[in-house]
């Protein structure tokens, strides 16, 4: 791993190894951090919480190491691209709930008005977000990123035809248009199917994140706090559509392309910061986590 010849690591190797050695530091980071909450932290559902953040890092490693072996099969592919965003979910709850401003119990307001129906809202939305990762992630590994390539219409149509006679077409307008050579093969309708799932579902995840965003700046005379994070939100949501929509007509920019799933990557960590500000607020308390024996001298 860190052995590796540093002037044999170029061309893509550079990104590959890179990429593993920076999961290795984090592995290593994430072990420190569930040890330090383990013998610091008084809060068991805490502690807790930097086993489940183990967990899921080395789960992420076997992942990444069957997706090398099995020569990048969809679904484990799809899997580890999906865990890495649970990882950072777990991670920003985290670093939220160890923070000065989640111990301050002067930010309880028991009386917040319609608080579970906020955190409903908010569940929906970073479920929604969720669905919207995997598919984009879907979408990647079965190479559907130009499967429909123009935007916002798919081959001039709202709903295109998937007829036999219609893939065709499809296949000529990719190959005159350089967006596909004939080594690539023909693109399927399951293909276009999934590209259009993914742009359909968007729409889904934005109508929820600009319903949780107006959710919250409702809550501007509550908390400051909460109504900045509403603007942090739909600006991050008007980034990731034009972002999404230039992928398509740059052909898919690796620069352009690393930034729409970065962006959406922050779109879920700060949906979940938001939804879980609203459950510190309102007082309103997390369902038990599995318990673990705390050490000698610990508190609950």
């Amino acid at each position: 791993m860190f052995a590796y010849p540093l002037d044999e690591m170029v061309g893509g190797i550079l990104y590959e190894h890179s990429h593993r050695m920076i999961a290795s530091i984090v592995g290593l980071l994430t072990v420190v951090l569930a040890i330090w909450l383990w013998r610091r932290e008084e809060r068991r559902w805490v502690r807790n919480l930097g086993f489940i953040a183990v967990a899921a890092v080395i789960a992420q490693g076997i992942l990444g190491g069957l997706t090398v072996r099995f020569l990048l099969p969809t679904p484990v592919s799809v899997s580890h691209a999906t865990l890495a965003q649970t990882f950072l979910a777990i991670m920003t709850a985290i670093a939220l709930v160890t923070s000065p401003w989640w111990r301050d119990r002067s930010t309880l307001i028991p009386e917040l008005p319609a608080s579970r129906r906020s955190l409903g809202l908010f569940s929906a939305t970073v479920a929604a977000l969720f669905i919207q990762l995997i598919l984009g992630a879907l979408m990647r590994h079965t190479e559907s990123g130009l499967a429909v390539p123009d935007f916002p219409l798919a081959y001039g149509q709202l709903f295109p035809s998937l007829t036999p006679e219609a893939m065709a077409d499809y296949n000529r307008q990719l190959l005159q248009s350089d967006i596909r050579i004939a080594a690539d093969g023909a693109i399927t309708s399951a293909q276009v199917v999934i590209h259009l799932t993914h742009r359909l579902w968007a729409l889904v995840t934005g109508f929820l994140i600009i319903w949780a965003s107006i959710r919250l700046l409702r809550l501007s005379d509550v908390s400051r706090r909460i109504s900045r994070m509403a603007y942090v939100l739909l600006g991050l949501l008007l980034l990731q559509i034009t972002l999404g929509g230039l992928t398509v007509l740059s052909q898919k920019a690796v620069d352009i392309t690393t930034a729409h799933v970065a962006t959406g990557a922050l779109l879920l960590a700060t949906t979940v910061l938001s939804m879980l500000h609203i459950v510190r607020i309102s007082g309103l308390r997390f369902s038990p986590l599995p318990v673990m024996a705390a050490p000698k001298g610990a508190t609950t």
